[in-house]
């Protein structure tokens, strides 16, 4: 329906969360540590240098600036890395807090669209489903005729409920995440020529039984790379035309333990067939390709004979160690000690391990000051068994606020709260310990705490994949090592106790001869 305000009302918000369903449950406390923005704030802050506000709904904003005049409705804006399942009674907040915002909002005049920054991937304590409730909740409030689009991380897990309730839906295109102003901003484009045309899109939705591996799933296309979800994401834009507007390609979240569990292909597109030949195309593609998705990590044995002959020989190159299993972008709990006790067993020298979480330990270096010798005590408030304790001398190096402004990679330009942090000396290998859990996605979290990365011979980072945004500046490819230790976040599919995904899903399964059907289509409104 083309849209009869002279300057269109447009509701805006956010709400995610990436849930490792083995992960401890995600309360209102640690959104507020990440990012809690309510309505009346929100807009201050998107008009700030260095927003909070996750990336897509800032690029929403500042592509809706440029496009031309618009009226911005804030909803709240709530968002956290990878956690646990959401706590249901502060997951009804939020949708309540949303529902009554839109409520006030449509009693003061019509509402022209709505767009919401969303990961894709949330599971509650009680609700399967709380991306597909909370887009249900707000269709219930602004009925058919008003649009609502939406971003989501490519690791989402897609429900038949999150395609119907949402006009567009776009999903980022890379991995790691450095396009999320990108996505943005485009469903800023989209909606203005929605808003002009009067059309809508048909949607097509596709759900494929696999579920790639983490570290299988980088998209930066090298020659002779092995990159299969990269070449699947590239076919998918290369089929957007005139008709096609948007072809999203989600891998999913491979621990969110879940009956949305697996690949899925979404396509936007003018014309209902445009929309079912894209996505049942693409995901030919990618299930034809899925023997490809193979993880190639290195013991921890290896891994620590590597860093010994590193620190030994300066001529040999310097290495980067991701911890994968113990990446809090998926979950984890950023806290994992076998790879630190490993290395300072051995007499690894020259080393770096960024981040690691530690409240306690943060606090007490804090108590301390610098310079101060003393026994440090990892986890000692930790529960979790793959965390694993250790203790060894420690000199306090450097302390910091631990408020930052994300400096290259998928946090550039915004705020980030890492609470007080502090650098410890512990042994050859210095480590930087924060209070609230995130993983290494920017190299200011070592800089700013008097590490010269370059100088470094080896650095242990707790990440999947998107350290690699910033990394490549210190790091090339050959030089990453992903090590195979325990954790919450293992890219080792038999390792995660599944209870919930549906069966069988390949590569947990063997080939049962499934073929892709016709997808699911959803006619425009």
């Amino acid at each position: 329906m083309q849209s009869t305000s002279k300057i269109p009302r447009i509701v805006i918000g956010s709400f995610m969360l990436e849930s490792n369903a083995h992960s401890p449950a995600s309360t209102r406390e640690e959104f507020a540590q990440n990012v809690l923005v309510e309505p009346e704030d929100l807009l201050a802050d998107l008009a700030s240098a260095h927003p909070k506000s996750p990336g897509c709904l800032a690029g929403f904003y500042d592509e809706m600036q440029r496009i031309g005049a618009w009226a911005p409705v804030p909803l709240i804006a709530a968002a956290v890395g990878a956690s646990g399942p959401i706590d249901q009674m502060w997951f009804d907040e939020i949708v309540a807090s949303m529902v009554a915002s839109l409520k006030s909002a449509v009693s003061e005049g019509p509402i022209d669209a709505v767009f919401l920054s969303l990961h894709g991937a949330a599971i509650a304590t009680v609700e399967v489903d709380p991306d597909g409730a909370l887009l249900a909740a707000v269709r219930a409030v602004v009925g058919d005729d008003v649009p609502i689009l939406a971003t989501l991380d490519l690791h989402g897990n897609i429900s038949s409920a999150m395609v119907q309730h949402a006009d567009y839906l776009s999903a980022y295109l890379t991995n790691p995440h450095v396009d999320t102003h990108e996505r943005g901003a485009e469903c800023a484009r989209a909606l203005h020529d929605s808003l002009t045309s009067g059309e809508r899109w048909h949607r097509a939705f596709v759900k494929l039984p696999f579920i790639p591996p983490s570290v299988t799933q980088n998209t930066e296309r090298k020659p002779g790379a092995n990159t299969p979800y990269g070449d699947v994401i590239h076919f998918g834009q290369s089929l957007i035309n005139a008709d096609v507007q948007n072809v999203s390609v989600l891998s999913g979240f491979t621990l969110g333990d879940t009956p949305k569990a697996g690949m899925s292909v979404i396509v936007s597109a003018r014309t209902v067939e445009g929309a079912r030949t894209a996505a049942k195309t693409v995901a030919v593609q990618a299930w034809a390709d899925r023997a490809r998705y193979v993880p190639k990590l290195t013991s921890l044995e290896d891994a620590t004979r590597m860093a010994l002959e590193a620190g030994r020989n300066v001529g040999k190159p310097s290495l980067l160690f991701a911890d994968v299993a113990d990446n809090a972008g998926g979950g984890g709990r950023a806290n994992t000690v076998w790879i630190l006790k490993a290395f300072y067993e051995a007499g690894v020298t020259g080393c770096t391990l960024a981040i690691f979480y530690d409240p306690a330990l943060a606090a007490e270096a804090h108590r301390l000051g610098v310079g101060a010798t003393f026994n440090a005590d990892f986890n000692r408030d930790e529960s979790h068994p793959l965390s694993g304790k250790f203790s060894a001398q420690a000199t306090v190096a450097q302390l910091h606020n631990g408020e930052f402004i994300g400096r290259r990679g998928i946090a550039a330009g915004h705020a980030i709260s890492l609470g007080p942090c502090a650098r410890l000396t512990v042994g050859g290998i210095q480590v930087i310990v924060v209070t609230v859990r995130q993983q290494a996605k920017d190299p200011v979290f070592m800089e700013a705490l008097g590490v010269d990365i370059a100088a470094q011979r080896s650095l242990i980072i707790k990440s999947r994949g998107h350290f690699r945004a910033w990394a490549d500046a210190f790091f090339s490819d050959e030089r990453i090592v992903e090590v195979d230790v325990p954790g919450l976040t293992t890219p080792v599919l038999k390792n995660v106790p599944y209870a919930h995904i549906p069966r069988p899903l390949y590569p947990l399964d063997d080939d049962w001869g499934w073929q892709v059907g016709e997808p699911v289509l959803f006619a425009a409104r």
